[in-house]
Formats: structure tokens, C-alpha cells, sequence
């Protein structure tokens, strides 16, 4: 299936969705969070089956050019969601914003999350949710852009602080996310990636805060830093 059509909807390539890659258990417990995510989103109302819509989107997350990109980080968004959800003004759109966020994702293109909202905005309809909430989700997958989100956006607040909380994993994991960063960006020379890394680094030790959450805030905060203190160091010297 080509990258145009595969994003035309999620429901027409959804029936070819026998090409996820995920173990069974891992895609099992990620379809029955998409279920009951997009459940709630219905608000009891009736719609298409979502299996499809959740294999589509598996098949997306497990595509072979992704090292960081995947199903385990959107696993690891949709756990920190949940510590966060308390603070969101809306948690179950915040979950669907995960879902999307890198549904579609290429790092040699600079439009991965204009087209994955896009993408949003066409499955959601389908899928029987709200016109209100797919307006939002698809407002929070194109905040990840920045992830600046205005003071009061709890749910962008929500998303991007899960979204970065990778910044403030433990050294070890901490290290395996740069490298397969660096892997997805395997096309890229050595020196114009160290370049372009390091202004990365420094742009985000450059913000005020990181993280916006009172949890992010005060359990993130300090580790992400120092983690990217290293990092920069390391591409640097």
C-alpha cells in the first residue's frame, strides 16, 4: 500500500491490517485501550467496529524504518497519560492525540504531524466520534510540533509532557533512545547529525521548563535536564 492511499482513512486499509508486526499479547492490550479510549470518546453512542481502526494504526506504528517511533513508545505515552490524566481536561482525547501523534512518521520529512492530524481529522469522523474531539485531538497531535502549549492547555500540557518524558528516563534507557534516534536518522552524515542534535539539545536546555505538568515538573524536570547536559556533552567534546 502506497504512503497516499495508506492515509486516505484509517477504515480502508484498516481490513488489510493482517501486516501488523507487533507480538500478539503487546498488540493485544494496545487494541483494547484503543476500544475502550475511543468508548469513551463515543459517549455511548454506536459505530464501526474499532478493531480495524486500532490494526491500522499498530501497522503504522510497527512500519520497519522506525527504531524510536514505535509501538513501545506509544505504549510508553498512553502509561504516562495515564499518571498524568488527572490534569487533563479531556484524558480520553489526549489518549486518541497519542494514537495519531507519529501515526504517520518519516524522518526525512518535515510534515509527519501536519499529515498524522490529517489523518485524525478523516478516521475519527468515521470512527463515530464527536466533530468537537476529533477537532481537538487533531489540535493536539499538530501542538507536538512545538510542544509549547499555552498556559491553561491542560490537555496539550498533558500530551507533551508525556510525549518528552523520554528526556528524564534512567541514563541507561536514556542512551537507547539517542541511539535509536540516530538510527532513524541513519541517512544522515555523522557531523551534520551531531550539528543538528546538538542545536536540538541546547534549544530544549534552553526552554524555561521542559515540562509544564506539576508532575513533570517536579519528578522530570531535574533528571531530562541532566540527561541532556550529558547528552550535549558527549556529541560535543
Amino acid at each position: 500500500m502506497t504512503d497516499s492511499s495508506r492515509e486516505s482513512s484509517t477504515s480502508g486499509a484498516a481490513h488489510e491490517a493482517g501486516s501488523v508486526h507487533e507480538a500478539g499479547t503487546a498488540a493485544d492490550v494496545l487494541r483494547g485501550r484503543w476500544q475502550e479510549t475511543l468508548a469513551g470518546t463515543r459517549g455511548g453512542a454506536g459505530g464501526p467496529d474499532p478493531v480495524p481502526y486500532a490494526d491500522n494504526l499498530l501497522t503504522r506504528w510497527a512500519e520497519p524504518h522506525r527504531r524510536y517511533h514505535t509501538t513501545a513508545h506509544l505504549t510508553a505515552v498512553l502509561d504516562r497519560i495515564d499518571t498524568l490524566a488527572g490534569h487533563a481536561a479531556d484524558p480520553d482525547a489526549v489518549r486518541l492525540a497519542a494514537w495519531f501523534h507519529d501515526a504517520v512518521y518519516r524522518p526525512d520529512r518535515s510534515e509527519n504531524e501536519e499529515r498524522s492530524a490529517a489523518l485524525a481529522e478523516r478516521a475519527l469522523p468515521e470512527a463515530g466520534v464527536p466533530d468537537d474531539i476529533t477537532a481537538e485531538v487533531a489540535r493536539l497531535v499538530r501542538l507536538t510540533i512545538t510542544h509549547d502549549p499555552a498556559a491553561g492547555d491542560t490537555n496539550g500540557e498533558v500530551l507533551c509532557d508525556a510525549d518528552l518524558a523520554i528526556l528524564a528516563a534512567a541514563p541507561k534507557e536514556y542512551a537507547e533512545y539517542a541511539a535509536q534516534v540516530r538510527e532513524e536518522y541513519g541517512f544522515v552524515p555523522d557531523d551534520a547529525f551531531r550539528d543538528g542534535r546538538a542545536a536540538v539539545l541546547r534549544q530544549l536546555l534552553g526552554l524555561p521548563r521542559l515540562f509544564r505538568t506539576p508532575h513533570g515538573i517536579a519528578e522530570w524536570e531535574p533528571r531530562a535536564r541532566q540527561n541532556l547536559l550529558t547528552e550535549l556533552e558527549l556529541l560535543t567534546r
